[in-house]
């Protein structure tokens, strides 16, 4: 046992002393908060300057009321938000219309123009015409007023208070209020469940990343300089097998701890919201049991691979596997009783990451705790059974890559 924390305590102190170590502890979170925080703080972002925009409306009916109902939205200086051009010429036709506003357009002379079709007709279409996809808050804002103008001539025409639109158009917001079984209740922002499991998830890939590739490294490099052949002279394998995983591991429970005083600091400074960090206690059970898991892989890999080149491959496909639930991360929150996420929160490799999603999405019953931690503790007693057996030979194996066949093999021997 003395010795295995002997290497623990080598391992550990030759990692943290890295200049890669120490700006990650910082770096790391900072990267995850900008990644998603910044998204949301730019698409609230209001528009900093006057939009000039055409409308080529032939009817007639649409344009002036637009400049009406346009008017309400104003720049922080209360400058107007949109200027609108009236494009419509009874001399030209539509198509010329249309071909002279494009051009424009790519003049840069307008931002964009507002094509309306059969305006006085049932079947009105319009479409926003401009150099550049994404001005999602402009378009949202023509169609509801473009909208509040139908509504509001077609009451006219059936001699209908015009005044019922604006009760009509008026909508209810409904409000998610999460309730759990001990009667608490919490409102539910899907902006603050989406980016707290996004970033629990991100810091358990990125983490187990770089430890991982960390430890692949360091086995590169006491291969290549024949320091695993000293190191296994003064213990044996299995000894410096649990060391570098405990050692890895106390490295990973150093970085939790740091970045939970970080996340208590942005708590306070009301950056990340105290929801962010509900179920706390269970979600580490599963990060650390991951964390170990994903280190045992690590540590079959980097006994087997002599180049580094070897090493970015391999450590490429647990990488994407990782990655995984940051996809899916999306329609689970949407619908967390799929089949998708439910068989994925039995699979081993993706456990960690489905759980620690799961736990932001919604109750999650007992008896699913209780079995995927289970798999999580016997998968990672077997991998690390395995990982030894290949660890074992690995270690002192020089010169081609084993294949397939042999791996097995090894993992047979007693």
């Amino acid at each position: 046992m003395s010795k295995i924390l002997t290497i623990a305590r080598w391992e550990f102190l030759e990692k943290v002393k890295t200049k890669s170590f120490i700006i990650s502890l910082v770096i790391t979170p900072l990267i995850i908060i900008m990644f998603s925080i910044l998204p949301t703080l730019l698409t609230q972002k209001e528009d900093l300057r006057t939009k000039l925009i055409g409308v080529v409306d032939t009817s007639g009916i649409y344009f002036y009321k637009l400049v009406d109902e346009l008017e309400q939205y104003k720049l922080d200086n209360f400058q107007p938000n949109y200027i609108l051009l009236n494009l419509a010429d009874d001399k030209k036709s539509l198509k010329q219309l249309k071909i002279e506003a494009d051009k424009d357009v790519t003049d840069s002379k307008i931002e964009g123009f507002l094509f309306i079709l059969n305006g006085g007709t049932d079947s009105l279409r319009v479409e926003y015409r401009s150099e550049k996809l994404g001005g999602f808050r402009d378009v949202r804002n023509f169609e509801e007023k473009i909208n509040k103008i139908r509504i509001q001539n077609e009451l006219n025409a059936r001699g209908i208070d015009p005044s019922i639109a604006e009760f009509v158009q008026s909508g209810v917001d409904i409000e998610q209020i999460k309730i759990e079984k001990s009667g608490k209740e919490g409102k539910q922002n899907f902006l603050v469940v989406f980016f707290s499991a996004f970033i629990f998830i991100m810091l358990l890939m990125m983490m187990v990343i770089y430890s991982g590739q960390l430890l692949v490294r360091s086995l590169i490099e006491e291969k290549s300089n024949r320091l695993i052949e000293i190191l296994i002279s003064s213990c044996t394998s299995e000894q410096l097998l649990a060391g570098k995983i405990l050692g890895l591991s106390a490295l990973g429970l150093t970085q939790i701890v740091i970045w939970s005083l970080i996340g208590i600091t942005l708590v306070g400074g009301a950056v990340i919201p105290p929801a962010a960090f509900d179920n706390i206690l269970i979600m580490l059970v599963y990060f650390i049991t991951g964390f170990i898991f994903y280190t045992t892989i690590f540590v079959g890999i980097g006994s087997i691979v002599t180049t580094e080149q070897e090493a970015q491959q391999m450590t490429t496909y647990i990488s994407l596997i990782l990655i995984l639930p940051v996809v899916v991360a999306m329609p689970a929150i949407q619908n967390p009783e799929s089949l998708m996420v439910k068989v994925m929160s039995y699979i081993p490799l993706t456990i960690p990451s489905i759980m620690l999603l799961r736990f932001k999405i919604a109750p999650v019953p007992l008896i699913d705790i209780i079995i995927t931690l289970s798999i999580m503790f016997v998968s990672t007693i077997v991998t690390l059974k395995i990982a030894a057996k290949i660890f074992r030979i690995g270690i002192l194996s020089y010169g081609k890559k084993p294949t397939i066949k042999e791996l097995i093999q090894w993992s047979k021997e007693e």
